[in-house]
């Protein structure tokens, strides 16, 4: 008769644990909360009925205990991970899973994304798009785009595109409530305001943006709230307001001419938008092809981020085979981090 196993959920907590020696960094690793992972170390601690860690004020350690199970667990886990990959490599391993924030997904990603699927056909795409950090392993997510400062323990990471944010409005707004040429006529325009810009992302708001100009009368207190950047600027676009949003965010509307940057200042946050995925993957052929067409798309636009590595240029990925008529992976929680804002540009006058 087989002898009972502990829990999967506990094994995995403590293999995490024990490799990092934190239980916040195995936290972050599995996306649960410590409290969530010492309960269930405990758990496994019960069931065996030894102390696995000895613990201290700031550090851990190993028991004897611990170091009798760990190597087994580490090497088991290990295998797991190589067998599910093998299987991604195959049939799943044409499907792309992306998560990405919703105003990025809509206002960037998406219409940009059908010259991805052209370049590779042989991929099918899936984009998740959500404020929740995603777990690669339990969401089954490939690849993630963060707005973050960083950095991004055990996974690998790119900046792809700055963040900087700047007053838009609709010419229609403006033909409406007359010209705004100093950032002291913002006080005869309905103020949009997007929410998740400093609540949500540390960036800059509209209070920072009326201090760097130095207007002093726009009252703050008024105007529409939103809670997603895509929604502010579509209401931006409604003419409804004049939106404090994220240049990148909004540069094809500006290009189209149904929006409009009537001040060159912005401000730029140490924040930006990072390609995230687990350290090591992301050379797998359909993650670097997505990471190299990321790069192209902003080259394009003349958005590159400078950094230290450059882009390999990546494998071609297998084809799917054709089948006959009778056949038939855990991110860490990135922090939010308050960066102090980056003054761009002098000229405040409206373009005539």
């Amino acid at each position: 008769m087989l002898k009972l196993l502990p829990a999967l959920n506990s094994l995995r907590a403590f293999e995490a644990t024990a490799r990092h020696l934190s239980f916040s960094r195995a936290a972050e690793e599995l996306n649960v909360t410590p409290a969530a992972l010492s309960h269930q170390v405990a758990g496994l601690e019960a069931f065996l009925g030894e102390r696995l860690f000895n613990r201290s004020a700031r550090t851990i350690s190993l028991t004897p205990a611990g170091e009798l199970l760990y190597p087994g667990l580490n090497a088991a886990f290990a295998q797991i991970r190589q067998s599910v990959e093998r299987v991604m490599e195959t049939g799943d391993g044409q499907i792309l899973v992306v998560s990405a924030p919703p105003g990025l997904t809509a206002k960037w990603l998406v219409p940009r994304l059908h010259r991805f699927l052209s370049a590779h056909p042989e991929l099918d795409v899936r984009v998740s798009a959500s404020l929740t950090l995603a777990s690669f392993a339990g969401d089954g997510v490939d690849v993630a785009i963060r707005n973050a400062a960083g950095p991004f323990p055990s996974l690998w990471s790119r900046k792809f595109l700055e963040i900087e944010t700047l007053p838009v409005v609709s010419p229609r707004l403006i033909a409406q409530y007359g010209p705004l040429e100093t950032p002291d006529d913002l006080a005869r325009f309905p103020i949009i305001h997007d929410d998740s810009l400093g609540r949500m992302f540390g960036l800059p708001t509209w209070l920072d943006w009326l201090r760097a100009a130095g207007a002093e009368h726009v009252d703050l207190s008024r105007g529409l709230h939103f809670s997603s950047a895509d929604h502010a600027i579509e209401a931006a676009l409604e003419g409804a307001g004049v939106l404090l949003g994220v240049r990148s965010l909004a540069m094809d509307d500006e290009r189209l001419g149904r929006l409009m940057f009537p001040f060159s200042l912005s401000l730029r946050s140490e924040r930006a938008f990072h390609i995230v995925c687990p350290d090591g993957h992301e050379t797998r052929p359909k993650i670097a092809a997505f990471r190299a067409w990321i790069t192209e798309e902003t080259a394009r636009l003349g958005l590159v981020c400078a950094e230290e590595e450059p882009l390999p240029k990546p494998r071609a990925p297998r084809r799917r085979p054709t089948l006959s008529a009778t056949e038939n992976d855990p991110s860490p929680n990135v922090q939010a981090q308050s960066a102090g804002p980056e003054r761009r540009g002098r000229k405040l006058r409206a373009p005539k």
